[in-house]
């Protein structure tokens, strides 16, 4: 895991201002954060976000922390780019719902944002300008430093006899495969239910999501409808490898899992708090 992407500091630092302006939103209260709490685990507790007029959104959320280096985002996999995810993400209805007119006003009236723009692109804010600030930003939403990660790069005690041999195991049952580089995971299409469905969905072929942080961004799957990861190990050994996993072999995979939980600004990625609790400062969550 790279420590940082190319992304140039200014635009970095309007993007992050981007990220959590609930007033680029049509209704003027929800931003990127909302959805993708980069406070915790870069997604949210819930199986399913809601859009604005309170319908759940088709799909869980995926957390925004190193999406920049899987090949394509979605869950299936048909957002080609950071550019056309952010693209999305601002004007979609179901998402922040804005249209481009009120943005741009918006950012260009602001004292604040107004001259970043101008020092960081020579230019007033403009569409491809938005875009890439908050993309800038997106590349710096990695989590390096996990213990895995240190492992791997020599420190023999960063990870546990018992979860070395959990990521063994992973590797000898098939599950590198498809969870594999350096996201583990993000970098190729399969087909979910190879050998048997999961209960409750059809077998259709989505992207491979990345295990990185997995341990803390329940709910699991596509729709969030597993609620703990020892259930989304079991079902995932059964569906896509056609193995009945014992007790011990799913807790020893869970537990390597857990080594996957990486950093972001020097803390470790922790799980969000259950929808309508206060954050860590004691403020709402937005």
């Amino acid at each position: 895991m790279p420590d940082t992407l190319e992304a140039d500091p200014a635009r970095a630092a309007i993007g992050r201002l981007l990220f959590t302006d609930t007033r680029l939103s049509r209704g003027g209260d929800r931003a990127c954060i909302t959805c993708h709490d980069i406070r915790t685990s870069g997604a949210s507790a819930i199986p399913r976000n809601l859009t604005a007029d309170g319908t759940p959104v088709p799909r869980n959320t995926p957390t925004a922390f190193n999406a920049a280096l899987s090949f394509r985002l979605g869950w299936a996999g048909d957002i080609p780019s950071l550019r056309e995810q952010a693209e999305l993400a601002l004007t979609r209805p179901e998402f922040l719902g804005g249209s481009w007119p009120r943005i741009l006003d918006t950012v260009r009236g602001d004292p604040v944002l107004a001259p970043m723009f101008q020092a960081a692109y020579g230019r007033a804010a403009d569409r491809k300008t938005v875009i890439d600030a908050i993309n800038s930003f997106e590349r710096t939403l990695l989590t390096p430093d996990s213990r895995f990660d240190r492992w791997l790069r020599g420190d023999a005690h960063a990870i546990t006899g018992a979860e070395q041999a959990g990521y063994d195991l992973f590797r000898r049952i098939g599950c590198a495969s498809c969870h594999q580089g350096v996201n583990v995971g993000g970098n190729l299409f399969e087909k979910v239910g190879i050998f048997v469905t999961i209960p409750n969905k059809v077998a259709e072929v989505l992207r491979v999501p990345s295990l990185r942080n997995v341990a803390v961004t329940a709910p699991y799957f596509d729709d969030g409808g597993i609620a703990t990861l020892p259930e989304a190990v079991r079902l995932m050994a059964r569906a896509q490898l056609g193995r009945e996993l014992t007790p011990a072999q799913i807790d020893g995979i869970v537990a390597f899992l857990g080594t996957l939980t990486g950093t972001y600004e020097g803390r470790p990625l922790t799980a969000p708090p259950a929808p309508g609790a206060a954050s860590q400062d004691g403020k709402p969550q937005l």
